[in-house]
């Protein structure tokens, strides 16, 4: 997500705090909120997708083949 669509999601969050937003703006921040949690579970499943669970005995497994189990 850009930082400027960052900063406007951010900018409607605070304002609807303040005072009710117009349809218009109501559609935007839901568009924005989708578009910035799609790129936090992306980013978030690469991170489970890199990380490695290390056994007592030292053997390493990813967290992919220790789901399949």
């Amino acid at each position: 997500m850009k930082e400027e669509r960052l900063a406007r999601y951010k900018e409607l969050c605070a304002k609807a705090k303040e005072a009710p937003l117009s349809e218009d703006e109501l559609a935007e921040q839901g568009a924005l909120r989708l578009e910035y949690f799609a790129e936090w579970k992306a980013a978030f499943r690469q991170q489970l997708e890199n990380t490695v669970i290390q056994r007592p005995d030292g053997s390493k497994e990813s967290l992919n083949d220790f789901k399949k189990k």
